[in-house]
């Protein structure tokens, strides 16, 4: 559990019928959780350790001196559960965070549609009033790990006539009747994410976070921890210097030994800038449009990151099945890095909100 995670697959994500790739995997997801220490700062009745901001940065610090992977991998973690913290009633918090704080329960994200992508509140999912539920009927697509998921939170129309306050934030188990999922081909040989597909679904009344047809607000609220998330991404899953990997190669390349310092150097005044928009976030001084702001650098970082990895790799880094290669590792990774710049909000939406938020450019 000292050793980065190679893939996805690699890391631990729980769920009702989870796999684990050793003994030790399970062992350490076990004791992070039973000391509350999958989610630090959420308070313990949620599963949570209590930590105050200023010690959850001390254990994040100190598990990474010790090269120490992260025991769960979840967007329950991730998304959800900030949005429930603060829009959940108790009962949903007490229900539901402290199954993902423990990883007994797997989510998956349902937002983009065909054609409601970046436009999001487009969107044509439809939820129709029962009296006691809803019934549900629609499409999603970039479904990630939908058909590995548990439940899915998921944005649903509830209202037709009103564009942005007509949907609502629910949430449904993937068991349920009328529910299926199509995995997506990718260029990078794999198929994480998924078409998803709802058909006459029955969901009970009490499974809606939020207001009825205020879902918008939840929806605004989640995306900025998914950017925030997939900014994650540029300073790499190891937090190692991108230098010191490839010294090697980089000692007989000035050009490349000089473009990854340059690398280096961003990722290190990434990491700061990260570091004082969570203080900031955590004083209740942060800017709104921040999250967009770092997950354009995070993107473009994480982007240039595998760049670097294939161009020090040369013509072996584009082998594709060989168990030298693990199955084509790196080009497969710096084939799926070409979607950080469209999930989670495409960079020139996320460069016109900067410009509009943050630079108040005129004609934004």
């Amino acid at each position: 559990m000292r050793e980065p995670v190679r893939d996805e697959t690699d890391a631990c994500w729980g769920g009702r019928n989870p796999t684990y790739k050793s003994p030790a995997q399970k062992q350490w997801m076990d004791m992070m959780a039973a000391k509350g220490w999958t989610v630090p700062e959420w308070p313990k009745a949620y599963g949570g350790a209590g930590l105050n901001p200023a010690e959850a940065k001390i254990l994040r610090e100190e598990m990474a001196k010790l090269k120490c992977r992260s025991p769960l991998s979840s967007f329950g973690i991730w998304m959800l559960g900030p949005a429930l913290l603060k829009f959940g009633t108790e009962e949903q918090k007490v229900h539901y965070l402290n199954q993902i704080a423990k990883g007994e329960i797997r989510w998956c994200q349902g937002y983009s549609e065909p054609g409601s992508g970046s436009d999001l509140v487009s969107m044509q999912t439809f939820g129709e009033d029962k009296g006691d539920h809803w019934v549900v009927n629609g499409q999603k697509i970039w479904t990630s790990y939908a058909d590995k998921a548990d439940w899915i939170f998921c944005l649903v129309r509830t209202d037709k006539t009103n564009k942005y306050q007509g949907i609502s934030f629910l949430l449904f188990d993937m068991t349920t009747p009328g529910v299926t999922t199509k995995p997506i081909l990718l260029i990078s040989g794999n198929s994480p994410f998924c078409e998803t597909f709802f058909d006459n679904v029955v969901v009970p009344k009490d499974q809606i976070v939020g207001e009825v047809n205020r879902g918008w607000d939840v929806a605004k609220y989640l995306l900025g921890h998914e950017r925030e998330m997939i900014s994650g991404g540029g300073l790499g899953a190891d937090m190692m210097s991108i230098g010191k990997q490839f010294s090697a190669v980089a000692a007989e390349e000035p050009v490349l030994r000089a473009d990854m310092a340059d690398f280096d150097v961003e990722v290190m005044a990434f990491r700061a800038m990260s570091e004082k928009f969570v203080d900031e976030a955590k004083a209740g001084k942060a800017h709104p449009a921040q999250p967009n702001m770092m997950k354009y650098v995070g993107t473009e970082l994480n982007k240039r990151r595998h760049e670097l990895i294939m161009a020090a790799g040369g013509s072996d880094a584009l082998e594709w099945e060989s168990e030298d290669s693990q199955g084509g590792l790196k080009p497969r990774q710096w084939l799926r890095t070409k979607a950080n710049s469209i999930e989670g909000g495409t960079s020139e939406v996320m460069l016109g909100v900067v410009a509009k938020r943050i630079l108040d450019l005129p004609g934004a």
